[in-house]
C-alpha cells in the first residue's frame, strides 16, 4: 500500500525553450504565484464579503474573516505535520469552508485535490489511492449524501491519510473514530507567513473523466493557472473583450471541486477585487431571487445555467438585463439558446476548453454574432491552434480536423505519464481528441470528438465508465453509450444495447438502480437506453459511434 505523495514526484513536462522564452517576452509568464496572489487578495478585499447561497446553511461573511480562517487553517495543517508540496484533498459542495480551504492550501504552499462533491466512493477511492493525500478535508453529509459512510466504506482500501477533518453539515455524533473537526483544526496552530512558492512547481491537480474508465489527475502549476486567471481576468475586466455588464460579481453554481467552479467561483472574483457568490444547490428560483437582491449576475459556464433561469416563470427582464451578457462553456451551446438569448437582449459568447488547456478559444462580445453564437471562436491570445487529419497532417479552413493546441495556461502532466504520453507531442502540442472546422476568419466550431465523453452540464462523463458496469447487467451483449443531445444540460448520456438471446432491454430504474450499487455518482447515469440490432462497425469491427450520435442528433 501506498503512503501520501509530494509534489516532487511528478514527472512533469518542460516546456520548449523557444516557447517559455515567448511566454515570458510577451507576459503570459511571470514569477506570480497563486499563493502570493491569494495571499495579497485577501489582505486587499478584506471589507467584501464572501456569501453562499443556500436553503439549509446560508453563510455571510468578509473576505477579512474568511482571510483569518484560511491562515489559521494553513497553521493547523502545519501543526498536523503538513508541508510544502504536499498534497492535500477536499471534497466539500459550494460553501465557505471550501474557500477556507482552498485559499488555506494556497498560503501554506501545497498542492490542493479538489474532488467534486457528487463524486461517489468509486471515483473517490480511485483519486484517493492515485493520489494519496497527507491529509483529507470533508464534509460529514450533504443533502441526501453520507460522504463519512461512503468514507468508512474505502477506509480498508486507502493508503494511511494523516489528517482527516470533517466539516459538519450535520449532526457531530456522526464523527468516525480517527478523524477531527474541522474548527478544532483551525484552532491548533499559530498562523504565520505565506510560504515561499517556485512557480514551476505543482500548485493543483484537477481530475477531469475522459475516454478512461477512472478520472485523470492533471497537473497545473503556479505558472500555468496564472496565466491562465491572468486571462480570464483580462477578458472579463472592465472594458475587456468578454466584460460583464456592469461589473457585476457572478454568482456560481458550478461545484467548487471541478475546475470551472474552483476557477470562477473561488479564485476570479478574489482576483479581480469582487465579493465571491456561491450556490450550493442549483435551484433557479433562488438564484433569480438572489440575482435582484445583490445586483449580481449568473447563467454562465454550461448550457443548462442558462436555460434553467430562462425557463423559469419567475424570470423578467430586469433579469435578462442582469446577466446582460453571458460567457457559455462546458458543454455544448445549441444554436436555439444562443437565438433565445439573444431574442431577450442578452449578448452571448461561446468559448471553448479543457482542464487540460482551460482557455483554448473564445469571441469577444464585440465580435460578429454569427461568430460569438454559431462558432467557439478563434484561438486566445498566447494560444496556439493546429488543425490535423488522421495522418496528422494540416487540414485547410472549412475541413475538419483534430484539435492541436498548445498556450502559457497548458497544463504540465496527468499523474499517469503514460497518458500524459499519449495526449502529448514531444514538441508540446496537446492533443485535444476534439473535432473542429475552422473558418476563414480563425473561428473553430467543435463539431464532433475522438475522446469517448459526454460533457453533461460542464461535467465530462466517462463512456467507457457505464459501458464497463452496463456490460456487467443480465442479458446485455454489447453497449456503446454516446451523447445525446440536451437543450437544458448540452448533453446527456443515451446507452445502445445489443442483447443476448433471449435478453430483454433493461428500463432505465434498474439500470439505475444497478450504477447506484456500483458506486457510480448519479450524474453520470444515461438519460436514455435504446436497443439496437446490430452497431455500424469499421472494418477491423470497432463500433462507430458518430454514426449513433448522427442519428442522436436526426431524432432517429
Amino acid at each position: 500500500m501506498t503512503t501520501a505523495r509530494t509534489a516532487t514526484e511528478w514527472q512533469l513536462r518542460e516546456t520548449a525553450p523557444e516557447l517559455r522564452e515567448r511566454y515570458l517576452r510577451d507576459g503570459d509568464w511571470n514569477d506570480d504565484t497563486l499563493t502570493a496572489w491569494v495571499r495579497d487578495a485577501l489582505v486587499r478585499n478584506a471589507h467584501l464579503e464572501l456569501r453562499v447561497w443556500s436553503d439549509t446553511r446560508p453563510s455571510r461573511q468578509s473576505i477579512g474573516e474568511i482571510g483569518e480562517q484560511s491562515h489559521a487553517l494553513a497553521a493547523g495543517l502545519a501543526a498536523r505535520g503538513v508541508e510544502q508540496g504536499d498534497l492535500v484533498a477536499f471534497q466539500l459542495p459550494n460553501c465557505a469552508e471550501a474557500a477556507v480551504v482552498f485559499n488555506a492550501c494556497m498560503l501554506l504552499g501545497v498542492v490542493v485535490i479538489p474532488v467534486v462533491h457528487f463524486y461517489g466512493p468509486k471515483e473517490l477511492g480511485y483519486i484517493l489511492r492515485t493520489t494519496p493525500p497527507k491529509a483529507l478535508i470533508t464534509a460529514d453529509r450533504f443533502g441526501t449524501r453520507d460522504f463519512l459512510a461512503g468514507l468508512e466504506e474505502l477506509r480498508p482500501t486507502l493508503p494511511p491519510i494523516d489528517t482527516i477533518a470533517i466539516v459538519d453539515f450535520g449532526d457531530e455524533s456522526h464523527r468516525p473514530e480517527g478523524t477531527m473537526g474541522f474548527t478544532d483544526l483551525l484552532a491548533l496552530g499559530t498562523p504565520r507567513e505565506a510560504a515561499n512558492v517556485d512557480p514551476d512547481t505543482p500548485s493543483v491537480i484537477g481530475y477531469t473523466s475522459g475516454t478512461t474508465a477512472d478520472p485523470k489527475g492533471v497537473i497545473h502549476t503556479h505558472r500555468t493557472l496564472c496565466a491562465e486567471m491572468r486571462q480570464m481576468i483580462w477578458m472579463s475586466a472592465a472594458g475587456g473583450p468578454m466584460a460583464e455588464t456592469g461589473g457585476r460579481p457572478n454568482l456560481v453554481g458550478a461545484p467548487v471541486g471541478h475546475a470551472i467552479g474552483m476557477q470562477g467561483g473561488l479564485l476570479s472574483p478574489l482576483l479581480r477585487d469582487q465579493s465571491v457568490h456561491l450556490i450550493d444547490v442549483w435551484n433557479p428560483e433562488r438564484v433569480l431571487d438572489a440575482m435582484v437582491e445583490a445586483d449580481v449576475t449568473s447563467g454562465s459556464g454550461a448550457t443548462y445555467f442558462l436555460t434553467s433561469l430562462l425557463d423559469h416563470p419567475k424570470c423578467t427582464p430586469r433579469h435578462h438585463q442582469l446577466i446582460g451578457t453571458v460567457g457559455m462553456g462546458g458543454s455544448p451551446v445549441p444554436a436555439a439558446v444562443a437565438d433565445r438569448a439573444e431574442s431577450l437582449g442578452i449578448k452571448l459568447t461561446r468559448s471553448y476548453g479543457s482542464t487540460e488547456l482551460p482557455s483554448t478559444t473564445g469571441s469577444p462580445y464585440d465580435a460578429p454574432r454569427e461568430q460569438r453564437n454559431h462558432t467557439d471562436g478563434p484561438a486566445l491570445p498566447g494560444v496556439d491552434v493546429r488543425m490535423l487529419d488522421d495522418d496528422e497532417r494540416d487540414v485547410p479552413d472549412g475541413t475538419p480536423g483534430e484539435i492541436w493546441a498548445r498556450g502559457p495556461e497548458l497544463f504540465v502532466a496527468y499523474t499517469d505519464p503514460s497518458l500524459t504520453k499519449s495526449a502529448m507531442t514531444p514538441d508540446g502540442w496537446y492533443m485535444t481528441g476534439d473535432i473542429g472546422v475552422r473558418d476563414e476568419h480563425g473561428a473553430i466550431t467543435i463539431t464532433d470528438r475522438k475522446k469517448d465523453i459526454i460533457i453533461r452540464g460542464g461535467e465530462n462523463i466517462s463512456a467507457a465508465e457505464i459501458e464497463e458496469l452496463m456490460l456487467r447487467m443480465p442479458g446485455i451483449a454489447e453497449v456503446a453509450v454516446v451523447a445525446a443531445p440536451d437543450e437544458r444540460m448540452g448533453e446527456h448520456a443515451c446507452a445502445f444495447v445489443r442483447l443476448q438471446p433471449g435478453g430483454s432491454v433493461p428500463g432505465l430504474p434498474a439500470v439505475r438502480e444497478h450504477l447506484n450499487e456500483a458506486g457510480l455518482a448519479k450524474q453520470k447515469w444515461p438519460e436514455e437506453v435504446r436497443p439496437i440490432d446490430a452497431f455500424p462497425r469499421t472494418p477491423s469491427g470497432k463500433i462507430q459511434k458518430f454514426v449513433l450520435r448522427d442519428r442522436l442528433r436526426r431524432g432517429g
